[in-house]
């Protein structure tokens, strides 16, 4: 039976091709040269010709960076939109099989990695589907259960992979998960098929999904947010425009632009905003305050 969502990412890759072959005229479809003829509105609706003419502004904003996003897929690298080892869900394949199953089952993910001796040996990743089959096969008896036989070997890929490459790569595949490593074969993060989707389309909510996690809002109108928390998704949940070419992570941002590791408490006003450094681990900035330049 074919998955439904191998056909969407089937739908999206034909998108993305046809998109890269016809890059000008979208460009132009997308540049408000080509408009089509709007029915003359009586003098006395303007005010519903004004909300009209901001939805299709709005709408047009959208297709545009939907557009942008696609060409951007030649661009970025894995390592731009991949989530950091620091932030990686994942289960210790010498645990109880009862406690692997609480910990799959209390995860949002289907997916996660399995890791023995250390965070940095992933030698399976275990599927929620595949672990509860199992179960169910063996009577519910946990001490039946062996991970490993039950886990796929994991797929590694490195971190400069772009994100048209990978892409392609999942749906050769049939994949949708792969561990993501430096040059020296050092496990960096982990990086998904709808990782990949999500920065064409946007955001992509369903019913386990959390909120942005490492991310709050306070009432004084400032954000907590946790060092090793993505530009990317920090610009994309609060649609901020803060700069990701020289760093990935919120807390490399604050180390370039001021070319040192901040002690706590110290602020520094840059790129509009104010970030106030409120916890450093070691040589980590673990998590920083940032408010608007202008409200101190």
């Amino acid at each position: 039976m074919i998955d439904a969502g191998w056909i969407a990412a089937a739908v999206l890759a034909a998108i993305v091709v046809l998109a890269l072959l016809f890059r000008t005229r979208l460009l132009a479809a997308f540049g408000y040269t080509l408009r089509p003829v709007e029915p003359m509105a009586p003098e006395d609706d303007e005010s519903d010709e004004a909300g009209d003419d901001t939805r299709r502004n709005g709408q047009a904003r959208e297709d545009r960076d939907r557009l942008s996003a696609l060409f951007d897929l030649e661009e970025l690298e894995v390592s731009d939109v991949m989530v950091h080892r620091t932030n990686m869900r994942s289960v210790n394949a010498d645990d109880p099989p009862e406690m692997v199953v609480r910990e799959i089952l209390q995860s949002p993910h289907t997916r996660m990695p399995l890791w023995k001796g250390s965070l940095d040996n992933i030698v399976g990743v275990l599927h929620a589907k595949d672990l509860l089959r199992a179960l169910n096969e063996v009577g519910n008896d946990f001490s039946k259960i062996d991970v490993m036989k039950i886990a796929s070997k994991p797929w590694f890929v490195p971190d400069t992979t772009t994100l048209q490459d990978q892409l392609n790569a999942f749906l050769r595949r049939k994949a949708h998960f792969a561990i993501v490593v430096d040059e020296y074969g050092e496990m960096e993060g982990l990086v998904t098929l709808e990782d990949i989707i999500e920065e064409i389309v946007g955001e992509i909510a369903d019913e386990h999904d959390v909120d942005m996690q490492g991310v709050k809002q306070e009432a004084d109108g400032s954000v907590v947010v946790d060092g090793m928390v993505p530009i990317r998704d920090l610009n994309r949940a609060l649609d901020w425009d803060l700069p990701d070419e020289e760093a990935t992570t919120i807390a490399g941002l604050v180390i370039h632009e001021t070319q040192t590791i901040p002690e706590e408490k110290q602020a520094f006003t840059f790129h509009g905003k104010r970030f106030v450094v409120m916890k450093r681990d070691k040589n980590r900035i673990a998590r920083l305050r940032i408010r608007p330049a202008g409200e101190g």
